[in-house]
């Protein structure tokens, strides 16, 4: 059953979700060539435990999948999700990825946002301009009454016009109490008019994927990354939403 949150409940995750999103302004801010992902990690896990925080990625162990190794997810390139930080230097001209799960006070959020090391080549910087577009337009369709379908076929029809191609193994879930709430899931596809219908309480994660070439991914041997088939870019960004009266707010902006 779907657990809806009350307008008190929905405070404590925009609270996580501003936490996050701190994370992701300062990681964005820092970034330039050299640095390595997991210097990038060491700043997030500074910045939240700082603040009381903790990351519910660390130990993530769903089924088919070894215990999670960091608290964030940062993945450069072709990498779509769940690249492990560590050694990978970035270069100028790379794309980074910074996912950013935060547990406050027993309240989580989940946001992502991907962003150039130095300057980026036009077409990098359209792909990141499509991608963060579908997100909203996806928030768009997130009111009262509509249905789950309804974001997805927002998101993919903007993507393909574009060109672009949205992953349809990875989607938006349900989040607030915990990481991914499953009873809600978003994919970045689908028909309008179908699928779960929205109310009032519900909160979950927008997430386009969006590859640049074609739509085939793959894990790599860590059990974690997950990259394009072709080699080719991948943007995602993220924000939580609650669902109100009047449509969705963000619970994930600084």
């Amino acid at each position: 059953m779907i657990r809806l949150k009350t307008p008190q409940e929905i405070e404590r995750i925009r609270a996580a979700g501003k936490l996050a999103r701190k994370v992701i302004d300062v990681v964005r801010e820092v970034a330039e060539p050299g640095m390595t992902t997991g210097e990038l990690e060491e700043i997030a896990i500074q910045i939240i435990t700082e603040q009381g925080g903790r990351s519910p990625c660390l130990g993530y162990a769903p089924p088919g999948h070894p215990p999670y190794p960091a608290w964030t997810c940062i993945s450069v390139n072709e990498e779509i999700v769940h690249a492990i930080p560590g050694s990978r230097v970035l270069k100028a001209g790379d794309i980074v990825t910074m996912d950013c799960c935060v547990e406050l006070n027993g309240y989580i959020a989940d946001t992502a946002y991907t962003f150039g090391v130095g300057p980026l080549s036009p077409q990098a910087e359209r792909l990141l301009r499509v991608t963060e577009e579908a997100l909203y337009k996806g928030i768009e369709k997130a009111k009262p009454g509509n249905r789950l379908g309804d974001i997805g076929h927002a998101i993919q029809k903007f993507v393909e016009a574009h060109g672009y191609s949205v992953v349809r193994e990875l989607h938006g879930h349900g989040v607030g109490l915990r990481m991914h709430e499953s009873e809600i899931d978003v994919p970045n596809y689908g028909r309008p008019g179908t699928g779960l219908r929205l109310e009032c309480g519900m909160t979950f994660a927008i997430e386009p994927m969006v590859n640049m070439g074609r739509k085939e991914i793959r894990t790599l041997e860590d059990g974690w990354t997950v990259v394009t088939a072709d080699g080719k870019l991948s943007a995602h960004f993220e924000h939580t939403v609650a669902i109100v009266p009047h449509g969705a707010e963000i619970l994930t902006q600084g």
